[in-house]
């Protein structure tokens, strides 16, 4: 057997070599550890508070669940405080892009918020989720391709109530009161155009603004020719408005419908016998018998004593969206357009409210529930009393004929002859 040569001797590398190698591994390690930053736009101060903190505490029961890790990678979330304002907002959010460098943005709450900063989100190209404002022209008229929904646009919820208030409760005349703001206004219009499409009639329509103090003087002005009184408010506002509402003696005479936000379960802690039989219209009721519901609502209130509802799963529903998209993406959020591809064609099967897709504009495609509000062994529940399956933000109606009209306004009048 012969002997092995030795090997030739090796010839060092240049001391700028090595330190380029070194270099360019550093930095792909860097890379890989660096944590991917999540903007969290809510609402603490304000009317929209209540809302805001449940959101809040939404988003920190994923991330807990998570170990803030998605993908494989670190999430760091930088939240901030918008006020409820459109101009905090707007500049809430070019702090988020250009001081924190976030990949990606949760929020913000309101609709009006979301409009705000529409235009900064498209120039920026940050991607964004919202967990809240569902503003209709932002997926349908004026969509942005940057901005995907977690939530129903804002009549995609109020469509299906419409119909079940004329064909089920056989109502004919309603009166409409709600908070003057977009929210309002496409919710309420919403429900207008389907109940009149239906053989009913709306007859009044009052418009307290946000932050109202007391709604006495609006009660006062409610007709009593009616069959029911549609409610439609957010944050807080709904429970102020059901407590006078039986103050001033109406409990029992005129029945209440509500938009989901009116009768959330998220403010049920404050939330009297007075709401009892309020008829709402959703996308999520805390009473949904399933799997993934369950475990969601069992931990809302474990870790918060809190019964969720439309902004704690919105803000959920949301954080669902994008941790499907990092995984789509294999977590590599800084490449911007496929992120967003990705978060335009997620698919969850582990939502509370049950499957969740999008649509070709970024909205989903939800189950709207009508709910009734009663009490179970002393606690209130929103009973779920019909679904409609998969609602479309249109409805039944044609896409390009709805799209061909103009977007819900607080003066919205009766369009007929639109094609089903």
């Amino acid at each position: 057997m012969q002997p092995l040569k030795p090997l030739p001797p090796v010839r060092p590398a240049s001391t700028s070599i090595c330190l380029a190698a070194a270099l360019i591994f550093s930095a792909q390690t860097a890379l890989g550890q660096e944590a991917v930053r999540l903007g969290f736009m809510t609402v603490r101060t304000g009317p929209l508070a209540s809302g805001g903190k449940q959101m809040d505490d939404a988003l920190r029961l994923f991330l807990k669940e998570r170990n803030s890790t998605i993908a494989g990678r670190k999430v760091e979330l930088i939240s901030i405080d918008t006020a409820g304002t459109p101009a905090i907002a707007k500049s809430k959010a070019q702090e988020l892009v250009e001081k924190h460098k976030v990949h990606a943005i949760i929020g913000p709450l309101a609709a009006f918020e979301a409009l705000a900063l529409d235009d900064y989100i498209r120039k920026s190209e940050t991607p964004i989720i919202s967990p809240s404002a569902a503003a209709d022209d932002m997926t349908q008229r004026k969509p942005n391709p940057w901005f995907v929904r977690a939530v129903a646009s804002s009549s995609q919820q109020s469509h299906p109530l419409g119909e079940y208030a004329a064909k089920t409760l056989n109502y004919r005349r309603v009166a409409i009161i709600g908070d003057d703001l977009a929210y309002g206004h496409e919710v309420a219009a919403g429900f207008q155009r389907t109940f009149e499409d239906n053989g009913g009639m709306v007859v009044q329509k009052l418009w307290p603004p946000l932050n109202a103090p007391d709604y006495g003087n609006y009660i006062g002005q409610l007709t009593q020719n009616v069959d029911a009184v549609y409610a439609v408010f957010a944050g807080a506002n709904g429970v102020k408005f059901m407590k006078q509402y039986n103050e001033y003696g109406l409990k029992g005479k005129i029945p209440v419908l509500g938009a989901m936000t009116t009768v959330d379960e998220g403010n049920f802690k404050s939330t009297g016998d007075e709401a009892l039989g309020v008829i709402s219209s959703g996308w999520y009721a805390a009473s949904l018998n399933n799997p993934a519901n369950r475990a969601y609502a069992d931990g809302m209130l474990r870790t918060y004593q809190q019964e969720p509802g439309y902004y704690a799963t919105g803000a959920y529903g949301a954080a669902l969206m994008l941790e499907a998209a990092m995984v789509a993406v294999k977590g590599r959020v800084e490449d911007k357009a496929a992120f967003m591809q990705a978060l335009r064609n997620v698919q969850v099967t582990t939502d509370p409210r049950g499957k969740v897709n999008l649509d070709a504009l970024g909205n989903p495609v939800l189950d709207i529930h009508i709910r009734r509000l009663e009490k179970r062994d002393g606690k209130l529940v929103n009973t779920v009393i019909k679904t409609y399956p998969a609602v479309s933000q249109f409805w039944t109606y044609k896409t390009a004929e709805f799209l061909a009209n103009p977007v819900y306004s607080r003066d919205f009048p009766v369009a007929k002859n639109l094609g089903k």
